[in-house]
């Protein structure tokens, strides 16, 4: 890859061409719903209390370059991980081996488990399960090395985003192309947004398209409809319910979703909040226990539930009382699918991504899991783990290889310490990790995981234009993310998962400045972004 790719990008910018690049991408953004509500620290609760107003979402002002081999490896891969994620959530057995020790020092995922237990003990009525996913990946540089593509984590719950990342790449199509190909007026002159033969560098000159919204709620259809006729007696209306949180600002990225689910699918959804689920969903009686949701403006109405899809409820500080729990439970013993099912849930654990990346001579689980797939494809899997350790071993006169790693500072330095949570906010960084071991009881340990850090492009840069309006040009670094949906039956009492619906399409791509570790839009680290893909 010649790095010319990155020092001499993104192209220039004078005052005056910054300025109105900055004004255009501000009124697209309102223009076209790329925006978000705004935190309390850019607009005061105190003017903002109905939660009413909503700002541009932070995004680059260019697309960012990304070698499409490495694009296309990462699609190839989707349906592969689809599969593998299916087949690790219908494995109990395996599923509980991996989370024992977890369970043993973690309450939230103890909670989350013990749920799963009552409910089986009573009877699950729903053998279905729905995943929306997102795979993310971060190019790998090493000074002597080849550049490869490195699995950062795999999103099994709430995997955002997919709406606002179609309207970017939408955005940035339109200002590299308006009014016309030839003549853009919005982006200097740059080979990356030519797609001449003549130039040296192979590139498409604009971002890929985004299938992202059609892809997931392609997934949420075929759900709804495997679900079938109400199971209620006299029949109900049918319907989606979104899970969202109660102070949620990222709607319009969840109600691109819906508004695509009703008008190309005809399948109306509600939004509940958290706080409200108990109050406007009864679970109807054994052997079907349906799910009926009343809306509030209509309490004459009554639909059936054929599908939760969870926006939130994938973090401990959303459970914060007893309530809430109940509600969770409430949800996963009804005949809904769920999107995702606890064992789901816990399938997208960070240790279950450790242990999977164990190869023989030890355990091959990619194989067991994957039995049909060839070994090359299973080859080309495994080259996107990066690796990792655990902190707990079985042999307390000998520590396990993750903790003499993460203890000394000089190895540390290279690593992230992860714990089992989603979202941003949450890793300790190279030398770091030492002294935070040491704050915590050695029990403790078992349950993060050490990952070896990811190198990517030095050079990268591009401007990010904040949620509270301001740009600036920064060294960067890119996260893609590749969406895949997936529908499974479990047969009773069994291990395997029988594939109904598996699909990838779409793609996000997040940048943030090179000086933070933390990558999440919505926890204010990251801008949402899109590719330009390049041959070199």
């Amino acid at each position: 890859m010649s790095n010319s790719i990155y020092t001499q990008y993104p192209p220039d910018l004078d005052s005056q061409q910054e300025a109105f690049l900055i004004q255009t991408v501000k009124n697209w953004t309102v223009e076209h719903a790329l925006t978000v509500r705004p935190s309390a620290a850019i607009v005061p609760t105190e003017f903002n209390s109905g939660n009413t107003l909503a700002t541009n979402a932070p995004v680059t002002l260019f697309p960012s370059p990304f070698p499409e081999s490495c694009f296309e490896q990462a699609r190839g891969l989707q349906q592969i991980y689809n599969e593998l994620y299916a087949a690790i959530a219908s494995d109990e057995q395996w599923l509980e081996t991996v989370m024992k020790e977890l369970i043993e020092v973690d309450d939230f995922l103890a909670n989350l488990w013990k749920i799963h237990l009552d409910v089986k003990r009573e009877g699950y009525v729903q053998d279905m399960t729905l995943g929306l996913f997102r795979s993310d990946y971060m190019l790998h540089t090493p000074e002597d090395g080849p550049q490869s593509l490195r699995q950062v984590e795999f999103n099994t719950i709430s995997s955002s985003f997919g709406g606002l990342s179609c309207r970017v790449a939408e955005m940035h199509t339109h200002l590299a192309t308006y009014p016309s190909p030839q003549h853009p007026v919005a982006y200097p002159p740059h080979p990356l947004f030519s797609n001449s033969k003549e130039t040296r560098i192979k590139t498409t000159g604009r971002p890929p398209v985004n299938a992202a919204v059609s892809t997931l709620t392609a997934g949420l259809a075929a759900a709804h409809q495997a679900y079938g006729p109400s199971k209620s007696s006299p029949q109900l209306p049918t319907c989606v319910l979104f899970i969202v949180q109660d102070t949620e600002r990222n709607v319009f990225d969840q109600l691109a979703l819906s508004s695509f689910l009703h008008k190309e699918h005809g399948i109306p959804s509600f939004r509940l909040p958290t706080s409200k689920i108990t109050t406007y969903t009864t679970v109807a009686s054994p052997p079907t226990r349906p799910l009926i949701y009343t809306p509030p403006t209509d309490k004459s109405t009554q639909y059936e539930v054929t599908v939760v899809y969870y926006r939130a409820l994938y973090a401990p500080t959303e459970y914060t009382d007893a309530q809430t729990w109940n509600a969770r439970h409430w949800l996963e013993r009804s005949a809904a699918i769920k999107c995702p099912s606890i064992l789901l849930h816990l399938a997208g654990s960070k240790k279950v991504q450790q242990v999977l990346t164990s190869k023989p001579p030890g355990p091959d689980h990619l194989k067991s899991f994957l039995p049909k797939q060839t070994d090359s494809t299973l080859e080309s899997l495994r080259s996107t783990f990066a690796p990792q350790y655990s902190l707990s071993s079985s042999d307390p006169a000998v520590p396990a290889e993750g903790i003499k790693l993460a203890l000394d500072a000089a190895t540390a330095a290279n690593h992230v310490l992860k714990p089992q949570r989603e979202g941003g906010g949450n890793n300790i960084y190279r030398t770091n990790i030492p002294a935070f071991l040491k704050s915590i009881p050695e029990s403790q340990w078992k349950q993060y995981i050490l990952m070896e850090l990811i190198h990517p492009p030095k050079d990268a840069k591009n401007f990010a234009l904040r949620s509270d309006g301001a740009a600036a040009l920064d060294n960067v670094i890119s996260e893609l993310g590749i969406f895949g949906t997936c529908l499974w039956k479990k047969t009773p009492g069994g291990k395997t998962a029988e594939i109904l619906h598996n699909t990838e399409g779409g793609y996000l791509l997040r940048t943030k400045s090179k000086e933070s570790d933390e990558g999440g839009v919505a926890a204010g680290f990251s801008s949402l972004d899109s590719v330009i893909l390049y041959k070199d």
